[in-house]
């Protein structure tokens, strides 16, 4: 039977015997007073210190009863407590007047004051399961649903907690929740979930918010393979029919930024659009993934998420550890046996470049958050202080991973450096103390253990097709790279209470990602292949305002790195990099400290993070500038042996002059009226070379240059 909390609070609990953690911490939960902007932050608030959302009633105890010279609390007079005179504001309080007096919640509080505030029976039920109804539902736009939560105790009790449980959706503008779990749908269709947390427990509620108006009729349009099947369902369901699919210069230029970070060549984009192959579109995309280019651009990515980062491993193993990542990419090595490679290095350095993770990342709870977040697309760094605030994750947990890593070290070795493993495979809780043998997350952890490295049995588990996380994480990666969203967003923030937009989609990106044996290319032919992928940027009538669903294809800033070459490539004048060979491209870089305005303004990471983040993606004023007024962009447009200088004196015909340029900065042929225009441009003007010039800058400084489409 399903009980009311306000009865359970204050009709049973003398009977029961109050207890801190049962009663008053949901009461601190609920109203913010130990959450992360309040007294719950790292360093407290006003002197007084809660650990967050409760995850450490001992210590929170402590701090209300015994902290504070005992001022907090008067058992003798529990109105005159400062903790209710705060809360009720009664006297002055930062976080304004939170509860009133007579409310459930102020009784509970007051209660438990008179009755001498007692910890309560350590042996008492505590929480075992919450559940929230429904559990998922279709809402109109603006239609409105409340949710109940009921909390299942150790002792078999099933306690309605609604009141007492905290809220939270993963996309407000899906669906918005308030503080007493009313969710009511936004004005955009797609779906979202809403978390119903109770005492750091918690359940998904899952709505979906489709169209007001249906679909006139099915949208008849050809599946390019399991994708396709998987996307339409998911639009068919939101009431939204997909865009058209893109013309082949956009998809030429498509493909070859996403997959190669360059632009295609005039020579090559004149070939593609002259091609009548109906099949061109797919031999274009194995001809990219053959390309050298391939294997810079997915290097360079790798290379950020595995921290190859001069400062912290000095240029030689640097370099070293780049040119590791390289030859894997390279070679097509199993995305598995290169998350292994990683993982279990031991020996010297030189001849086990990947070991060099080991060095860029010193301790093993960095270690274990790091490879956690690259590998699996979990972030565990909070749980290393307390409980995770949307996830099941909690310091055993994160200690637990991290005891995998407490033996490996960086050694001397001879004249260079080994990584070196010892010990027993354990850690210690700070909080409780208490000894954690290694457990992968979710795993269970043996009684005892015997010195060695188990790195290798975490290595199995990570890769194991049992394993709910790795090939999910790396699908959604690739997914997000060449769409510019991810299934799950962040795509490094994978939990139950942040699901995918499309489960069904995200599973078969996995299960054709292990049945390739983990083949990068495999999986990226796949994406690329889709109809999905290669629709228009262009809206229609029923998916303008989605960005979710991947009905339509969206407009994707470059990588900083990316943008440098294709400005370089579209003007024909190299960069030089300082320390780099000449004909060094940007995303051949392995050294990301490269002194080089342009690639910091336009957001290159610092590979000092895991963090898909660390790449600023944002626009910002000092780019637009930069492109528009840059001295070295100017000097690269009128260069005497660049593209704009040598077309202009090759090509005497004003309209085959503008056609190169079109091809050579946008991928496409110019537009009749874009020709036109540019013509009498050109015509009228006292220089004709500068004339040109002036088109290559509006050309470069266009949305259309700058972003992929």
């Amino acid at each position: 039977m399903n009980l009311p909390a306000a009865l359970i609070l204050l009709l049973a609990a003398p009977e029961r015997g109050h207890h801190f953690e049962n009663d008053v911490v949901p009461v601190l939960s609920r109203h913010g007073c130990n959450s992360s902007g309040c007294h719950g932050k790292a360093e407290g608030q006003a002197g007084f210190k809660l650990s967050v959302f409760g995850f450490d009633p001992d210590a929170d105890y402590r701090a209300l009863v015994m902290e504070g010279r005992g001022r907090r609390l008067t058992p003798a007079a529990p109105e005159a407590s400062l903790l209710l005179r705060k809360m009720s504001g009664e006297v002055p309080h930062g976080g304004g007047a939170r509860v009133r007096p007579g409310t459930r919640d102020y009784e509970t509080v007051r209660l438990w004051i008179a009755a001498g505030m007692p910890v309560g029976d350590k042996a008492a039920p505590r929480v075992a399961k919450v559940t929230v109804s429904p559990a998922e539902a279709v809402l109109a736009m603006g239609g409105a649903q409340r949710l109940k939560v009921v909390a299942r105790y150790s002792d078999g009790r099933d306690v309605d907690v609604t009141d007492l449980a905290r809220f939270t959706t993963n996309n407000e503008s899906m669906a918005s929740v308030d503080a007493d779990g009313l969710v009511v749908a936004g004005r955009i269709p797609g779906g979202a979930a809403v978390m119903a947390n109770f005492m750091n427990v918690y359940d998904v509620f899952h709505v979906l918010v489709p169209r007001k108006e249906k679909l006139a009729k099915p949208h008849a349009v050809p599946a390019f393979n399991e994708i396709d099947k998987l996307v339409d369902a998911r639009l068919a369901k939101l009431a939204i029919a997909p865009s058209g699919v893109c013309d082949d210069a956009t998809f030429l230029r498509r493909a070859s930024l996403d997959l190669t970070g360059k632009l295609p060549s005039v020579d090559e984009a004149r070939a593609f659009l002259a091609d009548a192959d109906p099949k061109k579109r797919a031999k274009l995309i194995d001809g990219l993934l053959k390309s050298p280019a391939f294997t810079d651009q997915w290097t360079m990515q790798w290379a950020d998420l595995l921290r190859v980062d001069r400062a912290a491993l000095g240029a030689k193993r640097a370099r070293a550890y780049h040119a590791w990542i390289r030859a894997g990419v390279e070679k097509n090595t199993p995305l598995d046996a290169l998350a292994r490679a990683v993982l279990t290095a031991e020996g010297p350095l030189d001849e086990q470049p990947a070991g060099a993770f080991f060095k860029a990342t010193r301790k093993p709870g960095e270690q274990a958050s790091a490879l956690a977040q690259v590998f699996l697309g979990v972030r565990i760094a909070c749980a290393e202080c307390h409980h995770h605030p949307f996830d099941r994750w909690g310091q055993d947990d994160y200690h637990a991973l991290a005891a995998y890593f407490t033996g490996a070290r960086i050694v001397k070795a001879g004249e260079g450096e080994a990584v070196e493993v010892s010990g027993v495979a354990a850690s210690t809780q700070p909080r409780t103390g208490k000894q954690l043998f290694a457990r992968p997350l979710g795993g269970k952890a043996p009684e005892k253990l015997d010195d060695g490295d188990r790195r290798g049995e975490l290595a199995d588990w990570l890769v194991s097709k049992d394993n709910p996380y790795f090939a999910r994480n790396i699908a959604n990666r690739v997914w997000a790279r060449m769409t510019g969203r991810g299934l799950v967003e962040p795509v490094d923030d994978v939990r139950d209470t942040n699901p995918p937009t499309n489960p069904e989609l995200l599973a078969a990106l996995a299960r054709h990602l292990v049945a390739s044996n983990h083949d990068l290319r495999s999986l990226v032919r796949f994406i690329a292949a889709s109809r999905t992928y290669q629709l228009s940027t262009a809206a229609n009538a029923t998916n303008a305002d989605d960005a979710q669903n991947h009905s339509r294809a969206l407009l994707r800033r470059v990588s900083a790195e990316v943008l440098l070459d294709m400005v370089s490539d579209a003007a024909g004048v190299e960069e030089r990099f300082k320390g780099m060979p000449p004909g060094t491209r940007a995303v051949q870089l392995w050294d990301s400290k490269v002194d080089h305005y342009f690639l910091k303004a336009f957001g290159r990471p610092e590979r000092t993070g895991s963090c898909e983040c660390d790449r600023n993606a944002e626009p910002g004023v000092a780019q637009v500038l930069h492109l528009m007024n840059a001295p070295e962009v100017e000097a690269k447009l009128s260069h005497a042996a660049g593209r704009v200088a040598k077309a202009e004196a090759r090509l005497r015909d004003d309209a085959a002059l503008v056609e190169e340029l079109y091809l050579a900065f946008v991928s496409r042929r110019p537009l009749d009226k874009e020709r036109s225009a540019a013509v009498v441009h050109l015509k009228g003007a006292k220089s004709r070379r500068q004339a040109a010039e002036d088109l290559a800058w509006a050309l470069l400084n266009t949305v259309e240059f700058s972003f992929n489409h």
